[in-house]
């Protein structure tokens, strides 16, 4: 069976959740990772409700050897993985520790590059679909988002990389930059008043972003797309 490596998972009104139940649908078994067991297992539980088929794994994307552990899981059967984690980390430059700024790195950026690099070595010559999400901070710097805007720059440039190192070999790398808010679960709980004002037609749609990854998932290999971005009709750009 064809299985689906999705990191960075967390409420069943998120993209990551959202991303596990998709491609469940086509069959796939699904590792669903990410740090919190009762999120997961919620996606997991959701997913087997519908008949298909996944498992929950605790993993923390920063290590080197969780990460590995994730993907032996998959071994040889892998044929999606997808790197939806990530952290917003709002601050301006002069008053951040060199902590806050590291993390932002390491969350962004180094875990994407364990994720891909453990990725690619499991795909071995079979071919793959390895996905990175991006945002708007991937491709211009902004104000008061120097950490956000440096890690997510320096993750599509590593997916950038990747997709010309391992295409030739039949791997289809693809990154997908969201440009704007998401209307799920964590900005409706954690913002309500933001989501409020912006209002339906001012936040993504979760079903429209997954869509794009599946998009780029069923693309034959004489039309890869190695980027889309996905934005409100609203949206300043």
């Amino acid at each position: 069976m064809k299985k689906a490596v999705i990191s960075g998972v967390g409420p069943i009104e998120g993209l990551g959740a959202q991303l596990c139940i998709r491609f469940a649908t086509k069959g796939l078994h699904v590792l669903v990772a990410g740090r919190t067991q009762t999120k997961l297992d919620a996606v997991v539980s959701a997913i087997k409700a519908n008949g298909g088929s996944a498992e929950a794994v605790v993993a923390d994307s920063t290590n080197e050897s969780e990460t590995a552990a994730l993907f032996d899981q998959a071994g040889s059967d892998l044929d999606v993985a997808i790197y939806n984690t990530g952290n917003n980390t709002p601050g301006r430059i002069a008053e951040m520790s060199a902590e806050f700024f590291e993390n932002s790195w390491r969350v962004c950026c180094f875990g994407g590059f364990l994720f891909g690099r453990e990725a690619v070595n499991r795909f071995a010559g079979n071919g793959g679909t390895l996905l990175f999400t991006g945002a708007s901070a991937s491709l211009r710097g902004r104000e008061n988002f120097g950490a956000f805007n440096s890690s997510k720059g320096a993750l599509r440039n590593l997916a950038q990389a990747m997709a010309k190192e391992y295409g030739r070999d039949g791997v289809h790398v693809g990154h997908v930059v969201i440009d704007g808010p998401i209307g799920g679960e964590k900005i409706k709980k954690n913002l309500p008043e933001y989501a409020e004002k912006l209002g339906e037609q001012g936040m993504i749609s979760i079903d429209g972003i997954v869509d794009g990854y599946d998009y780029l998932y069923n693309q034959p290999k004489r039309a890869w797309t190695f980027e889309i971005d996905v934005r409100t009709s609203v949206e300043k750009w």
